[in-house]
């Protein structure tokens, strides 16, 4: 299966557009046969049959595509009259019609390949999403959640339908099977900083990472793992992190059981539009030299700090004090702070 780039639209529908032009061809043939018909004794016949319906549809059918046997023509002064001032305009707007039909035909093809080419050369650091179903489409609303722009998220599925509604939502869509080279290549894997994979198939999934691995050995690849026992074989494959969905849906089913108040708060932080969130950042000017403890004050806590790589959680006490370069996984209440994906590391 090969790969199509599918960029967000901006106009409409390309039968939608065809629908149009027939309608406007199709009215400026029934306006001339009209006016013929009115004005038919004003024209003759080389048969000199009476002008009826058909004679008329005819005249306008030649005349409008200006192949003109004449056969039929106008000799009353009011009937060349009308053939200047109406169906001559008529006649052009029929042609134009025609014609810039086919132009926008060979004219879109050359747009779109300019608007890819375009696309591929600005396009860096961008989110590939791997699979648009009920889980890439989550995971797609979550990185728009944190601030990401829609032109900097990438979605690859294999059926049309699927991208078209990625593409409904401002992402850059490719139809095409993911587990082949090409199609990773033609989102710009290499490229991108972050890669999603939520394919419906563990094994799909396996083929979809060990080929974004090789393709782009620094990128963040986050994989969905239906079945648990496939999370070592993911990781094994080149994913970063690997998220059991049926497991993690499960647990927090049972947490709800156990303690509804604790089900709902973590419900809370996977919702990041409302309530509360959890996002990894870099310290700002304000927070440098002072205890992780001490953000508290301001409404954050910190359940982790990442130096040089190196994950210390709030419980472990190997930070005492934030240094530049440090970047902190905090819990905050909704739209409060910057957005990790765009804020400066300090």
């Amino acid at each position: 299966m090969t790969s199509v780039l599918r960029l967000p639209a901006r106009r409409l529908s390309p039968l939608a557009s065809i629908l149009a032009r027939v309608g406007i061809a199709a009215a400026c043939l029934v306006i001339t046969a009209v006016i013929v018909y009115l004005e038919r004794d004003g024209y003759r016949d080389v048969t000199e049959e009476p002008i009826g319906w058909l004679d008329a549809f005819y005249y306008a059918t030649v005349s409008l595509s200006t192949t003109g046997y004449g056969d039929i023509t106008p000799y009353s002064d009011v009937a060349r009259l009308t053939n200047t001032l109406v169906i001559t305009p008529l006649r052009f707007l029929f042609l134009i019609v025609l014609v810039g039909t086919t132009v926008e035909v060979l004219t879109q093809r050359s747009r779109d390949d300019f608007r890819a080419n375009r696309w591929r050369q600005r396009v860096n650091a961008h989110t590939v999403v791997v699979g648009f179903g009920v889980t890439g489409r989550s995971a797609v609303q979550a990185v728009l959640d944190q601030g990401t722009p829609a032109a900097e998220i990438v979605v690859v599925d294999r059926t049309r339908q699927a991208v078209d509604e990625a593409t409904a939502l401002g992402c850059v869509g490719v139809v095409g099977d993911a587990t082949r080279e090409e199609v990773l290549a033609a989102a710009e894997v290499a490229k991108a900083a972050r890669v999603v994979v939520a394919t419906d198939r563990d094994d799909t999934s396996v083929l979809v990472v060990l080929t974004a691995r090789r393709l782009t050995p620094a990128a963040t690849i986050v994989a969905s793992a239906r079945e648990s026992q496939n999370i070592t074989v993911l990781r094994q494959s080149g994913a970063s992190i690997v998220i059991p969905t049926a497991e993690s849906a499960g647990r927090l089913l049972g947490l709800s059981l156990a303690s509804p108040v604790a089900g709902q708060i973590v419900e809370d932080l996977l919702e990041p539009v409302r309530g509360l969130e959890i996002i990894e950042r870099a310290i700002t000017p304000a927070e440098l030299g002072v205890p992780p403890q001490s953000l508290l004050a301001h409404g954050v806590v910190v359940l982790a700090v990442v130096r040089d790589g190196a994950v210390h959680r709030f419980d472990e006490g190997v930070v005492t004090l934030l240094q530049k370069g440090d970047r902190v996984v905090v819990i905050r209440s909704s739209g409060t702070d910057s957005h990790p994906t765009h804020g400066t590391a300090y």
